[in-house]
């Protein structure tokens, strides 16, 4: 028990450099505090006193301001910063060494009994006011913007942002990619974030990547039927000009 308590300190540590001494994170740190009555409710709940364990989970909100059902079940290294207005469901299920911002929602889309609130693995991060909605999985590492809202299923290591949220990692690569062809090098200092302006940017080189499929197939095309191109006509002159004479 007791070095379960020195994990839940050392993670805050770990991950809040404001944190100055263990006293202060002890007394003040209100994510630390909803952990551990969280704890409490919990294993009443396991013990079949729901109400009694309601009560704890009640308590815990009126004085930290974060509310995690009694049933929810959260993994060891669990750190909520700040925490002010976090609210996890009851079948909401947490892995190891995952953070959660204040204003996170892990809530449910249906009033039907059963798994209805989001599985985080382990190293989820959550960035502040984001809500993930309904019974879908997060996978290992994944990474949530600010105020994202997530209603599909994210993979593991994927970073999502947006209203509904969407996987920027693979696309921001892509792109970048095709930017450099091009000679856009300045498309790679939005760092990825979706403002309306990258919002056009991704539009843009989207619409250039299509292009540039299209005139590869109708290249392709005419030379079967053995057409000439400019483009091959340009090859043949520079290739003669490197011709000695």
């Amino acid at each position: 028990m007791l070095d379960r308590l020195r994990e839940d300190i050392d993670c805050v540590f770990a991950r809040d450099p404001a944190a100055r001494n263990r006293f202060e994170v002890v007394t003040t740190y209100p994510g630390l505090h909803a952990l551990w009555l969280h704890r409490l409710a919990h294993g009443l709940w396991g013990l079949k006193l729901r109400w009694l364990a309601r009560l704890v989970s009640y308590l815990s909100r009126f004085l930290t301001g974060i509310e995690i059902h009694p049933g929810a079940r959260i993994g060891r290294r669990f750190f909520i910063d700040h925490g002010m207005g976090v609210v996890i469901g009851e079948t909401a299920e947490i892995g190891d060494d995952c953070t959660l911002y204040h204003g996170v929602t892990l809530g449910g889309t249906t009033w039907e009994k059963g798994k209805r609130h989001p599985t985080l693995e382990n190293d989820v991060v959550v960035g502040a006011g984001a809500k993930i909605l309904g019974p879908i999985t997060m996978g290992q590492g994944a990474r949530v913007g600010s105020n994202s809202v997530v209603v599909k299923d994210v993979p593991p290591g994927a970073t999502v942002v947006g209203i509904p949220g969407r996987v920027v990692g693979a696309d921001a690569e892509r792109r970048r990619e095709t930017a450099a062809r091009i000679g856009f090098a300045a498309y790679g200092l939005r760092d990825d974030l979706p403002d309306p302006v990258s919002r056009s940017l991704d539009s843009v080189l989207d619409h250039v990547e299509v292009i540039e499929e299209r005139m590869a197939k109708l290249m392709a095309a005419l030379h079967e039927l053995g057409v000439q191109t400019d483009a091959d006509a340009n090859d043949t002159a520079h290739g003669g000009q490197d011709k000695p004479g």
